[in-house]
């Protein structure tokens, strides 16, 4: 889904607010979630999943073409761990109600 995408369906869902305040709070939204990996913080959507950030070790490799040896400073990667409400909805699995659990 593109973000123009997302941007209509929140303006049909919210149609008593501006095109633009809806842009911008998406934008923050989205620059919130850079900041926060940014600093090493996981960030958890309850029914979604969660977004965390894993380390890649600084290690040598190899150039396969000239078989050169090359040293690879540290970066990082971004996990996606996906939540059992949304795992279930892909899967099309039954889903208990809150009513039919207690």
């Amino acid at each position: 889904m593109l973000k123009s995408q997302i941007l209509e369906k929140l303006q049909i869902k919210h149609n008593n607010l501006k095109s633009e305040d809806i842009e911008t709070l998406f934008n923050l939204f989205i620059k919130k979630m850079s900041n926060s990996l940014k600093n090493g913080r996981n960030i958890e959507i309850r029914g979604f999943g969660t977004i965390s950030r894993k380390i890649n070790k600084e290690k040598f490799v190899r150039n396969p073409k000239t078989n050169e040896k090359l040293f690879k400073n540290k970066s990082y990667k971004l996990h996606f761990k996906i939540g059992k409400i949304l795992h279930k909805k892909i899967n099309n699995l039954n889903i208990p109600k809150k009513e039919d659990v207690f």
